[in-house]
């Protein structure tokens, strides 16, 4: 297969799977979903972490050499930086004059959002995605596969607060279920765009994976920690430890094996 056809079909994949979980997670009873969201919460967590640590940010060394390593600091976190900024936007154009402090991943202080703001929040999030999963195809297809599998981790949950957000609008639940499928859609739109651009100033490959472990450990320590924060009893804690390291133990199975 070419390198386009995995991007084309992994960002498919990733927009398809996530949204079709998001919509089967909320056919299951409320007391379930509050149960088994903040286990999701953490294997993402570990996901994102062993997928910017142990994939991206190896590879983005290596595609530089020794001698330039300080650049790819000064990308991750100039790309840090960039996520923060983005974020403070998100939460000026949705806390209204609410008082907010924190954006957590159930999305709170989105809920007064309109679904028309949600879909496009979500179709640009989803393009940034498939941007990230062209630079790791483009620079190895095993590392590919495992960011995929990273950005599908953290994206399940974030679609699970997206539909809820869709049917409290007053939609449908089918028509929200497809808004979200076709909304998730545009993850292939920006990796094809990606793949093209990339090709062209293929030296700045490894500044783009930078950037992208730079959203995915924003992700994780800035918006899913804080919230896993917010139960301290031992039981869940020891949970989320457990959860924690297996996600970030798959990526590294996934990254191992894939080489």
């Amino acid at each position: 297969m070419s390198t386009l056809t995995w991007i084309v079909a992994f960002t498919a994949l990733a927009g398809v799977v996530s949204a079709a979980v998001a919509g089967l997670f909320l056919l299951l009873p409320e007391a379930a979903r509050g149960r088994l969201l903040p286990h999701l919460v953490s294997f993402a967590t570990g996901a994102l972490l062993g997928a910017a640590l142990l994939a991206l940010l190896p590879h983005a060394i290596e595609g530089v050499g020794a001698e330039r390593v300080h650049e790819i600091g000064i990308a991750l976190v100039a790309g840090i930086g960039v996520f923060f900024v983005l974020e403070k936007l998100v939460l000026w154009r949705h806390c209204h004059a609410e008082e907010c402090e924190t954006h957590v991943p159930d999305h709170h202080h989105r809920d007064k959002a309109s679904a028309f703001l949600v879909l496009v929040g979500d179709a640009i999030h989803n393009a940034l995605d498939g941007v990230l999963i062209a630079a790791a195809f483009l620079t190895d297809i095993g590392l590919g596969i495992v960011t995929t599998l990273a950005a599908l981790a953290h994206e399940i949950p974030q679609e699970v607060g997206d539909f809820a957000i869709l049917l409290n609008s007053g939609m449908s639940r089918a028509r929200a279920l497809w808004l979200n499928l076709l909304v998730s859609l545009t993850s292939v739109v920006g990796g094809v765009l990606a793949y093209f651009a990339l090709r062209q100033v293929f030296e700045l490959l490894p500044f783009a994976l930078a950037i992208a472990a730079a959203c995915f450990l924003y992700v994780a320590v800035a918006d899913l920690i804080p919230g896993l924060h917010r139960r301290v009893d031992l039981r869940a804690s020891a949970a989320q430890v457990v959860l924690i390291a297996l996600g970030i133990a798959v990526i590294a199975l996934a990254e191992g094996n894939a080489h």
